[in-house]
């Protein structure tokens, strides 16, 4: 049903143009709001991948920038598990002389 009025929306120039600015707003809107979000606790992550999540139903680049993010943000929590599991065995071997 979605894709028949998105389909719908395509035919009429105006309207598609009105729809993406609505998406794109909507979107930065999130995108923003999340990035400003993260330093604080909650769900700041969440947020941004949701409006990247909305600007991808329009735009590529947003598609791909959240598939970059996420590669990025992978890299960076297996990163910092070594880092933990690291310290911990630093600190049982400590613990053990």
């Amino acid at each position: 049903m979605l894709r028949r009025i998105r389909g719908w929306i395509d035919t009429h120039p105006r309207l598609n143009l009105a729809y993406r600015i609505g998406v794109g707003t909507i979107g930065g809107i999130l995108a923003a709001g999340g990035l400003l979000l993260v330093p604080l606790p909650g769900p700041g992550w969440l947020i941004v991948f949701l409006g990247l999540a909305v600007l991808g139903t329009e735009f590529h680049w947003a598609r791909r920038t959240s598939a970059w993010l996420k590669r990025q943000l992978e890299r960076f929590w297996a990163w910092w598990r070594a880092r933990r599991a690291l310290r911990q065995a630093r600190r049982a071997a400590g613990q053990a002389q």
